[in-house]
């Protein structure tokens, strides 16, 4: 399972770099006086989010897909049965 995660992580690793990439050429194609930290904070601040959302929603499909959500909702019910 692990090694589907980061084959999948891999390849949204790629998708942040593209759409950074894309959004700081939207910036410069806006105003051609922009600084290149304004560039830098865009570019990094796009990238990590999609990163961070994109590594979350495959951690969620992930443990969905591999049963670990069924093995906490036994345990939580068995739980309140008690």
């Amino acid at each position: 399972m692990m090694h589907r995660f980061w084959r999948i992580f891999r390849l949204l690793g790629l998708l942040s770099v593209v759409i950074a990439a894309i959004a700081v050429l939207l910036v410069t194609r806006g105003d051609p006086a922009v600084h290149v930290h304004m560039l830098i904070a865009t570019a990094l601040g796009i990238g990590l989010t999609v990163l961070l959302g994109s590594g979350l929603m495959t951690l969620a499909f992930l443990s969905s897909s591999s049963g670990h959500d069924e093995h906490a909702a036994r345990f939580l019910q068995e739980n309140d049965e008690e």
